[in-house]
C-alpha cells in the first residue's frame, strides 16, 4: 500500500523508507515556532534541557497576539522572548508591532517552504500545509523539546482525501469552501487525521485560498491540512523564499480512510453561525431568505439559542420573517451578535 503526501514527508524526516497510519516515529524538524503567549511558557522548560537552541536558523519567535501589549504581563512576555532571541542570535525574530500575524509572516518572509516538517505553539500552524509542507500545532512542552533537540515524536496520521472538482463561483473563496467542508464532516470529522486536498479544482484556488483552507484544518480536528505543489505554489515560493524545497506527491495507491468529493461550483458564499465552525450557512438570493409572513412570522417557533420564542428573544422585537433570515431552525438575525446564551 502506498503513502499519502503527509506520510511521505514524515517518513523522509524520520529517515524511514515508509510509514503507516498509527505508527510512532521520531522526526527531524525544519522549523519550530512560538509566539508571545506560548513562547515564554516554553522557555523555562527549554532551559532545563539545553543552554542553546538546536539551530538558530530554525527557531522562530513571532510576538503577535498582544499587539500592542495590553498590560504589564503581556509586555513582560514579549520582553522575555525578545531577550532570548537576542541572546541566542536567532535569525527569525519578528519584532512586535513591526511585522504582522505569525501565520501570514512565515510564508511571506520565506521562513517555511514545501516538503518541510514544521511545528508551532499555535493550533493554526497547519496553515503552511498550503505550501506542501507537513505543519502542525503542539503544546509548549513539545515546542521546548523541539527547540532543544530539533526532533519530536509523532503518531503518523491516517488521511481523508478531499477531491476538489469544478470552479468556484463568483464571490466564493477558500473560506467559504473550508466552512462548507467542515459543515459536511463536522468539527471532529477529521480528528487526528491529515486533510489532503486533491483534484483539478485546486488549479482555480489562489494561494490565499489555500492558506485559509489549510489554516482551518484544525477546526475539523485534523492533525494537518495539505495541498499538492503546483505551478502556483512554485511561483509563490520563488517570489518569497530563497530556501531549497522538496516536492512530495501521494502515491496513486495511497490509503485514505475516506474520500470526500466537493464540487466547487456548487459551494455558495458561506458563514459559520455561533458557536461552532461546523454550523455552516450558505447565502442565497435574498428572496429565498425571507419566509412568507403568512406562513411563518416566528411566533410559536423555538429559538435554538435559548429555547425562547424568536420574537420574545429578539432585542428589537422582530419576528423571524421581519428579521429576513432563516435557515432550518429559526434564528433571528439581530440575535446572532448577542454572544452565547446567558450573556
Amino acid at each position: 500500500m502506498g503513502m499519502t503526501m503527509t506520510q511521505k514527508i514524515l517518513a523522509a524526516h524520520a529517515g524511514l523508507e515508509s510509514v503507516t497510519a498509527g505508527q510512532l516515529i521520531e522526526a527531524k524538524l525544519d522549523i519550530v515556532m512560538a509566539n508571545d503567549i506560548t513562547g515564554p511558557m516554553a522557555l523555562p522548560i527549554l532551559k532545563q534541557m539545553a543552554d542553546k537552541v538546536f539551530d538558530k536558523d530554525k527557531v522562530v519567535f513571532v510576538p503577535d497576539h498582544f499587539t500592542p501589549n495590553k498590560d504589564i504581563k503581556s509586555a513582560e512576555n514579549s520582553k522575555a522572548i525578545r531577550e532570548f532571541a537576542k541572546e541566542q542570535g536567532l535569525k527569525w525574530y519578528f519584532e512586535q508591532g513591526k511585522s504582522g500575524v505569525e501565520h501570514a509572516i512565515l510564508p511571506e518572509a520565506g521562513v517555511v517552504t514545501a516538503g518541510e516538517c514544521i511545528i508551532g505553539a499555535d493550533s493554526h500552524t497547519c496553515t503552511y500545509g498550503a505550501l506542501g509542507a507537513f505543519s502542525t500545532g503542539m503544546g509548549t512542552t513539545d515546542i521546548a523539546t523541539g527547540m532543544a533537540t530539533g526532533e519530536i515524536w509523532f503518531k503518523v496520521p491516517a488521511a481523508i482525501q478531499f477531491v476538489l472538482t469544478g470552479k468556484p463561483g463568483k464571490y466564493v473563496s477558500g473560506k467559504d469552501i473550508i466552512i462548507h467542508i467542515i459543515g459536511k464532516i463536522g468539527v471532529d470529522g477529521a480528528l487526528y487525521k491529515s486533510m489532503e486536498f486533491t483534484g483539478d479544482g485546486i488549479a482555480h484556488l489562489s494561494m490565499d485560498d489555500r492558506f485559509t483552507m489549510a489554516n482551518m484544518a484544525i477546526e475539523a480536528g485534523a492533525k494537518n491540512g495539505i495541498f499538492p505543489v503546483d505551478e502556483k505554489t512554485k511561483a509563490y515560493l520563488e517570489e518569497h523564499s530563497k530556501k531549497e524545497y522538496q516536492i512530495f506527491e501521494a502515491d496513486e495507491d495511497a490509503d485514505y480512510e475516506q474520500v470526500v468529493t466537493i464540487d466547487l461550483s456548487e459551494v455558495r458564499p458561506t458563514v459559520a453561525f455561533p458557536h461552532l465552525p461546523g454550523d455552516d450557512n450558505a447565502f442565497t438570493h435574498k428572496k429565498h431568505l425571507i419566509q412568507d409572513k403568512e406562513k411563518s412570522k416566528g411566533e410559536g417557533r423555538k429559538c435554538p439559542r435559548a429555547g425562547r420564542r424568536v420574537q420574545a428573544f429578539c432585542p428589537k422585537g422582530k419576528t423571524l420573517a421581519q428579521a429576513e433570515f432563516s435557515r432550518g431552525a429559526p434564528v433571528c438575525a439581530p440575535c446572532l451578535f448577542r454572544g452565547p446564551p446567558g450573556r
